[in-house]
């Protein structure tokens, strides 16, 4: 039998991309399913097609800028469902623009988004959590979040961020029963590109051609949900951009030479 099976799984930015493939994926481990993101007539589409029964899914709309309304989102699936067993946190933004040209405004919404809004949720559900014994967070970084490139500074930034608190929640709370997963994707086709923010926080509106011939959504979230059923703590999935990660630990000059001479991931 799955680990998964009739868990309670909430997933945010699960109206789209990896967050939906996701959400299909575990609907085949017959878990019970929160279902997060601002478009509530997209995540009622998600719902659907799970085939999952309605008893076994909450369609919970949220923005994750609006921190002050987690606690009760958190109440509102405990009062559901009765527990939470694990929190998959998808949702967030990129963006094209050099360092000197962005505003400081946009910054300040990929951490609202990327970074703040998903520390917020994790405090929300942690006390359910340790009073459980068990649960698990499964956060989405990026490649980006374990190197630098250009025109993505902001978006880095926030997902580098992302490494060091979630590294020292999984140390703090390993003997309470909770496990953290860090996955950090390579290119994805997903239409983040397309949703960049620009220098003046515009929507970039172009679908970047990397991302374009990524791997799939659905093959992305096999992977990571096998690689959780797993407990692993950190999981890089994507094609052959993976091997920045390696290179940065390994042959850190050779890296930087090759990101000064391409675009971002």
């Amino acid at each position: 039998m799955s680990v998964f099976f009739q868990k309670v799984v909430w997933i945010t930015g699960a109206s789209s991309g990896i967050g939906e493939a996701i959400a299909q994926t575990l609907a085949k481990e017959k878990v019970k399913l929160v279902l997060s993101a601002r478009r509530a007539d997209e995540l009622q589409r998600v719902a659907a097609q799970t085939g999952l029964p309605s008893s076994d899914i909450l369609v919970l709309p949220m923005d994750m800028t609006d921190i002050d309304s987690f606690p009760d989102h958190v109440e509102t699936v405990l009062q559901h469902f009765s527990r939470i067993d694990y929190v998959f946190q998808n949702a967030g933004i990129t963006q094209r623009s050099t360092v000197a040209d962005s505003e400081l405004s946009v910054y300040k919404q990929l951490m609202d988004v990327n970074f703040f809004g998903v520390v917020a949720l994790t405090k929300a559900v942690l006390p359910t959590m340790l009073s459980q014994k068990s649960g698990s967070f499964v956060v989405t970084s990026s490649v980006a979040g374990k190197l630098g490139t250009k025109q993505r500074s902001g978006y880095c930034a926030s997902k580098h961020a992302l490494h060091g608190f979630f590294d020292a929640l999984r140390a703090e709370t390993y003997n309470d029963g909770l496990r953290v997963t860090l996955v950090c994707p390579g290119y994805i086709k997903t239409p983040l590109s397309f949703h960049a923010l620009s220098a003046g926080g515009q929507v970039h509106g172009k679908m970047d051609t990397n991302q374009a011939q990524g791997m799939s959504a659905e093959a992305f979230a096999k992977r990571l949900v096998k690689a959780v059923s797993k407990e692993k703590e950190e999981v890089y999935i994507g094609g052959a951009e993976i091997y920045g990660i390696y290179l940065k630990r390994f042959l850190p000059g050779l890296l930087s030479r090759i990101l000064r001479n391409r675009e971002g991931v």
